[in-house]
């Protein structure tokens, strides 16, 4: 059942950053420049953060089972259309539509896969779920910007599309069918938005998870103005990027089931660690893609968080999980902003490693904020200091 979820995350993943990949593309078939063609990867991001609250809470007392397959039907609907976009307007909205699913399915989808395994092994599972995703990276990426360049950029956003209902097909098959849990309701939902612990952790993957972000962005610009790799070698680096979010989802998820928080604090300052050596081993090809490696090791830190969210939102899980991935959106925007403005005022290409370093600590800041706040309350006694796991 876990593998049909990480199916739907290869589908969600592929879609995320092949997209990139596809811009020149698009760009060129619709007739409008790179920084116009940005804002349609930009207008999923923002499906995703509008998606993620509102479709959770809307959907609060249906089965997960149905839940899952009606967002991944409005999944593959979305991509299927953009297929066919007639105009650069039409492929703007069809994106945002497209990312409102996003966000509710990773949400609903780990709160499923949980469900399946003993209390103790919940970061391997969401873990797992979550490969469906890095595997994206390493094989749903580099094959839908193949096909956008050797057929059209729109066959990638069909791949997409038969990966949501193939998605479809398993979930309905493997997932078990049971009922909402009991007094489930949109208002139960909104809990969460009620517990400061919540919103604490979310703070951690908005800021710190930036630095990831801050770094990927201007990695392909820093390979050929920096390193002087030839073009033909960006999407190797690229997919060494891949790897390390691969490994690192397999190896840290069993660590963390035995001491979370300990885990979530070293991933931040190896993450730290791994950006701030960026600059210094950008002149260097084989130096540069160690880095990035450990770089995107990184990355499973949102697999901690998604089941550190899952704790603290006491009844309200389901929402809290969802907002895990507008977060990460958020993060997904303000990493390559603060990057962005580093290069802008002349610090140089290699600048988003300092930056990334910069938002992995302030991260790190925000996660002890969290854990202390959450020792005086249970010294003190009050309630909600954290939240149990419903």
């Amino acid at each position: 059942m876990i593998f049909a979820l990480a199916i739907g995350a290869f589908a969600i993943g592929t879609t995320e950053f092949a997209t990139m990949s596809l811009l020149p593309y698009f760009a060129r078939d619709l007739g409008i420049d790179a920084p116009t063609a940005g804002r349609v990867i930009s207008a999923y991001a923002l499906g995703v953060v509008v998606g993620a609250p509102l479709l959770t809470v809307l959907a609060a007392r249906m089965a997960r089972r149905t839940l899952l397959v009606w967002l991944m039907g409005l999944f593959a609907l979305f991509n299927g259309l953009c297929a066919f976009a007639p105009s650069y307007e039409w492929l703007l909205a069809l994106r945002f539509l497209s990312g409102l699913p996003h966000g509710a399915y990773f949400g609903i989808g780990a709160l499923m896969a949980v469900s399946l395994v003993p209390h103790a092994r919940r970061n391997q599972a969401v873990g797992r779920m979550f490969l469906g995703l890095t595997v994206a990276t390493i094989l749903g990426v580099p094959f839908a910007n193949w096909l956008g360049h050797a057929l059209d950029w729109r066959w990638g956003f069909g791949l997409v599309s038969l990966s949501g209902l193939l998605t479809m097909g398993l979930v309905a098959r493997l997932a078990p069918l049971g009922p909402p849990a009991p007094g489930a309701s949109p208002w139960r939902e909104l809990g969460a938005l009620r517990q400061p612990q919540v919103w604490l952790t979310l703070a951690v993957g908005a800021i710190g998870f930036g630095g990831l972000f801050a770094v990927y962005t201007y990695l392909a610009d820093v390979l050929l103005e920096v390193t002087g790799v030839s073009p033909t070698g960006v999407p190797l680096v690229l997919a060494v990027f891949g790897v390390g979010l691969t490994v690192g989802n397999i190896l840290v998820p069993w660590l963390a089931d035995r001491a979370p928080m300990p885990t979530a604090a070293g991933l931040l300052l190896w993450s730290a660690a791994m950006t701030a050596l960026f600059p210094l081993a950008a002149g260097n090809v084989w130096a540069l893609s160690i880095d990035v490696f450990f770089i995107g090791f990184g990355g499973a830190l949102g697999t901690i968080l998604q089941t550190r969210l899952m704790d603290v939102a006491r009844h309200a899980q389901g929402l809290a999980a969802a907002l895990n991935h507008s977060a990460f959106n958020f993060a997904n925007a303000l990493g390559p902003l603060l990057g962005g403005l580093a290069i802008a005022h002349g610090h140089g290409w290699t600048s988003p490693g300092w930056v990334g370093s910069g938002l992995a600590l302030a991260g790190l800041a925000i996660l002890g904020l969290s854990l202390e706040v959450e020792r005086r309350h249970a010294r003190t006694g009050a309630p909600g200091a954290r939240g149990q796991a419903a």
